[in-house]
């Protein structure tokens, strides 16, 4: 069976849990004895680069013995492009500007023909995406194609016209999710237009096909949940941290955008730090609202006990998790939040939000709405002073963790296929 795939990132040039959620996929999918043809975007000057740490990058581990059989049945196709998961038009037009200006300086008389490929805002670029998706369509062959959310729905589209395929459109997160005050009319659109195109739907939670079904009118029948999971592996390798036992790091990590509720995780900060100021809040990530939550923690007072990081990845991210005695995930609305399954792979107890869809794979954890910071902190302050309880947290997420892995993911994804060929 081969696969026809059109991602927004793939490790190790990723900027959020989708990247990783790809490359576990497309593990699993080989490992089934699919053949994956993946086509990502990718930044001007990555190509050769792409090419080999796409296969065999920092984060990416091969065992020898397998490590010809996915070159076999894996193959990355880079395609100039800005897109990257998250964008906004405003992110768009600063990152076309500043390849104008890198090309104005570096390639002089030729950068005025260079960039002008490039479409002048997100959509054009994401519709530019889908024509080159035409074109590779019209190279290629394939038994199903597999698209991940809305900014590769138009190519996905493309692409079927083209070979006349089943198309499965793959829903980590929603334009409802993201923009939790005021959505963009333009996706929302696109989203709901490709999952009426699309001859089958993957939603990754449950919490996500009830969005689905309630607001874009799609039939439940039409959607499968397939829950994400986390590789098993990811646990072997430890930062061996020393910690100070006088200090405990309580840990966000992810965008700072509303979505995933950092002004909340600061309020938690404040009401804990009011009863214990040897606790200390690690902020990792960026975003567009990252002035806005520095601003609020210098007007609560609590600067000296919360760190900004800045954007992870790769290492850094393992090396935050094991220096961490807790994380917090206080999302306002998440599809899924592939962090806390990483959280207890790495010994480290999670509080999740009733408003994600982990929630349903995990649930012997404390689990709050994220706008009740007074239970939020509650939990904090009972984790971080009971090593016991920590422990025990640990301990029967881990043991529900047993059920869920990318091979499982695959299998379930498999049958969709199966299903969509024979019909």
């Amino acid at each position: 069976m081969k696969i026809l795939m059109f991602g927004w990132e793939f490790p190790p040039f990723i900027s959020g849990g989708l990247g990783t959620a790809c490359f576990g996929l497309t593990q699993g999918l080989i490992q089934k004895d699919a053949e994956v043809v993946f086509v990502v975007p990718r930044m001007i000057g990555r190509v050769k680069k792409s090419r080999v740490r796409l296969i065999d990058g920092a984060r990416i581990r091969i065992n020898d013995d397998n490590a010809a059989g996915l070159l076999e049945r894996m193959r990355i196709k880079p395609i100039d492009s800005f897109l990257i998961p998250y964008m906004t038009e405003e992110s768009y037009k600063k990152t076309l500007q500043k390849t104008i200006e890198s090309l104005k300086k570096n390639r002089r008389s030729q950068w005025k023909t260079s960039w002008q490929h490039y479409g002048p805002d997100l959509h054009s670029e994401v519709f530019r995406y889908a024509r080159i998706a035409r074109i590779i369509a019209n190279r290629e062959d394939c038994d199903v194609i597999h698209v991940h959310d809305w900014m590769t729905i138009p190519a996905g589209i493309e692409a079927k016209h083209v070979m006349g395929k089943p198309l499965v459109v793959h829903i980590h997160a929603l334009e409802t999710d993201r923009s939790t005050t005021r959505i963009n009319e333009r996706i929302y659109g696109i989203e709901r237009f490709g999952m009426i195109e699309a001859d089958h739907v993957i939603a990754v939670s449950h919490y996500t096909k009830r969005k689905i079904v309630q607001q874009y009118g799609i039939s439940h029948e039409k959607i499968s949940v397939i829950h994400n999971a986390v590789s098993h592996s990811e646990s072997r390798r430890r930062y061996h941290i020393k910690k100070d036992p006088a200090k405990k790091y309580v840990l966000f990590l992810g965008r700072m955008t509303s979505q995933k509720g950092p002004e909340y995780f600061l309020e938690a900060a404040r009401k804990v730090l009011l009863k214990d100021r040897a606790v200390h809040f690690i902020m990792a990530g960026s975003g567009d609202m990252m002035r806005q939550v520095k601003e609020e923690v210098t007007r609560m007072g609590i600067d000296e006990n919360v760190i900004f990081t800045g954007f992870l990845r790769g290492s850094d991210v393992e090396r935050a998790y094991a220096m961490s005695d807790l994380y917090v995930m206080p999302s306002v609305s998440e599809p899924f939040g592939l962090t806390a399954l990483e959280a207890i792979m790495y010994d480290v107890p999670v509080i999740i939000s009733n408003q994600s869809g982990v929630s349903e794979v995990i649930r012997n954890c404390p689990r709050v709405d994220f706008w009740n910071t007074d239970e939020m902190a509650d939990n904090i302050l009972n984790i971080i002073e009971d090593d016991m309880l920590r422990d025990e947290i640990v301990r029967n997420c881990r043991e529900e963790l047993k059920d869920v892995s990318w091979n499982i993911a695959a299998e379930k994804i498999t049958r969709v296929y199966r299903e969509l060929i024979m019909v």
